[in-house]
């Protein structure tokens, strides 16, 4: 299918959007008003930019013709001269509006909780891990999110077996979304005596924050809740109190924790929204799966299995193999300067989505 096919069909949508929200009757019924409003909006810049594009085709059309005529040397002059820059414009006005026709991620705009696990490599991985979580504070720190530590089980050596929490802001699963996978990491341990280089493993997992909008049906009767002590960082607080809460659904065997809030009710309500969570992910992962036995994505496939990253300190290398992409400012993305990269798999992504749209 080429552009202009897809934008025919684009216009076409737009009216029967036009027709369906004159209709009065449509204030009878808010819910779809509000799904008609938000189709409507999404689609307006791409019909004006269509719109655009015709009429600087139908100028070229014509300038083409007066110059085929050649009847005027004056006016076929600056036919020609007007016809340079309306192919400018029509080069970028096309790159625009292809790049516009990628649907949107709906769970882009959405918050998201991000959890890191050590993988192999026993008290280095955990370093590795809490490395990993540093360098994500420090990124949300430049995008003015908000972090809020779920949970965290503290490794002996330093770093964390395990640290969960929630990231909110402006479009932060959009970015976080490709931190899904497995980090390794490859240098010399402060334990190693003989200098040798070590490759340990984190895994990563970024999920989508359920939304109010979103129903998630949760029957309590199927949910275990176990109350224990704190164990993570938090004060004396959380040390001397059973605050902690653990939810266990039993039919799906999903196990979640909270204990950074200083009541147990906080923390309950926090554990909610991650049990939420999870269980919206599980369904989503089943689609997804589906959708990949057409198209295998090798950027945002969101499995946690695969290895995404290799940190090399020795070399001060960081490799994403998902996009081939080698870098040599180590120390630099460890400080939280991950915006390039996150950049570099986010146009990855849109190119692999734009080849299915126009093929």
């Amino acid at each position: 299918m080429d552009i202009e096919e897809k934008l025919r069909q684009v216009k076409e949508r737009y009216e029967e959007l036009n027709q369906a929200m004159a209709d009065p009757s449509i204030f009878d019924r808010p819910d779809e008003y509000r799904e008609l409003t938000i189709e409507h909006t999404q689609l307006k810049e791409l019909v004006e930019d269509y719109n655009e594009w015709q009429s600087i085709k139908n100028q070229y059309t014509g300038n083409s013709e007066l110059i085929e005529m050649n009847e005027d040397a004056e006016l076929t002059e600056l036919a020609r001269e007007e016809n340079k820059e309306l192919k400018e414009r029509l080069a970028e006005l096309e790159e625009e509006i292809k790049f516009k026709l990628i649907p949107k991620d709906p769970d882009d705009s959405k918050n998201c909780i991000v959890e890191i696990r050590a993988g192999t490599g026993g008290d280095e991985a955990a370093i590795f891990a809490g490395d990993l979580f540093d360098m994500y504070r420090r990124y949300a720190d430049s995008q003015n999110w908000k972090m809020s530590v779920l949970s965290v089980a503290d490794s002996e050596k330093g770093g964390f077996k395990e640290i969960v929490f929630e990231l909110s802001g402006s479009e932060v699963f959009g970015k976080m979304k490709y931190e899904s996978g497995v980090h390794r990491v490859q240098r010399v341990p402060e334990t190693e005596s003989q200098g040798r280089v070590h490759t340990s493993a984190s895994t990563v997992a970024v999920l989508p924050e359920v939304n109010d909008d979103v129903e998630i049906n949760i029957d309590m009767k199927d949910v275990r809740v176990d109350t224990f002590r704190s164990s993570g960082a938090g004060g004396q607080h959380v040390n001397k109190t059973d605050s902690a809460i653990r939810l266990t659904h039993e039919p799906s065997g999903v196990v979640v924790e909270c204990q950074q809030e200083r009541s147990q009710h906080q923390n309950k309500e926090k554990a909610l929204i991650m049990l939420k969570t999870k269980l919206y992910n599980m369904e989503m992962e089943k689609i997804r799966s589906e959708r990949a036995a057409d198209r295998k994505s090798q950027v945002s496939t969101g499995d946690r299995s695969a290895k995404i990253r290799t940190y090399n300190f020795p070399q001060g290398r960081f490799t994403d193999h998902r996009i081939n992409l080698t870098l040599y400012n180590l120390d630099d993305i460890l400080k939280g300067n991950i915006g390039d990269v996150i950049k570099s798999l986010r146009v990855e992504e849109n190119l692999e989505k734009l080849n299915a749209i126009m093929n």
